[in-house]
């Protein structure tokens, strides 16, 4: 059975579309454990469920601790509760954050566009003064 099996770091990186490197970078961290054969890293269905969770993570902008502390809160015994409620806190600060970010570029935008505008009207004038001279 394909979920079961272990998967080497290539077959990994492939489904997971990540580098050698930043498996072994999160094995550092231990936010992944995988089954060590020597130099052979072997990833369990837990592995990838985590990796998943870590890449999700990056991709909304957690930091790797704070996955980690996330991560860890999965083996606590109270069907993840604590995990969610944790999660779920994080992700409304995350998400407070990426609003407000957005809104700040939002008015940057405006902001340049305006200066833009400002500058194609001075070279329109320029070029018309250098034409009227000309």
């Amino acid at each position: 059975m394909m979920d079961d099996r272990t998967m080497t770091i290539r077959e990994m990186c492939d489904m997971f579309e990540v580098t050698p490197r930043t498996l072994r970078f999160y094995e550092a961290k231990e936010l992944l454990s995988p089954i060590r054969e020597g130099q052979k890293r072997l990833f369990t269905k837990r592995d990838r469920a985590r990796l998943k969770l870590i890449l999700r993570g990056k991709r909304f902008g957690f930091s790797l601790e704070e996955i980690r502390q996330l991560l860890d809160l999965y083996d606590m015994g109270d069907q993840q509760h604590t995990q969610l409620q944790r999660t779920y806190e994080i992700a409304q600060q995350r998400l407070e954050d990426m609003v407000r970010q957005r809104d700040e570029l939002n008015i940057a935008i405006e902001e340049l566009q305006e200066q833009m505008k400002w500058g194609e009207r001075m070279l329109a004038s320029m070029n018309n003064s250098k034409r009227a001279a000309g």
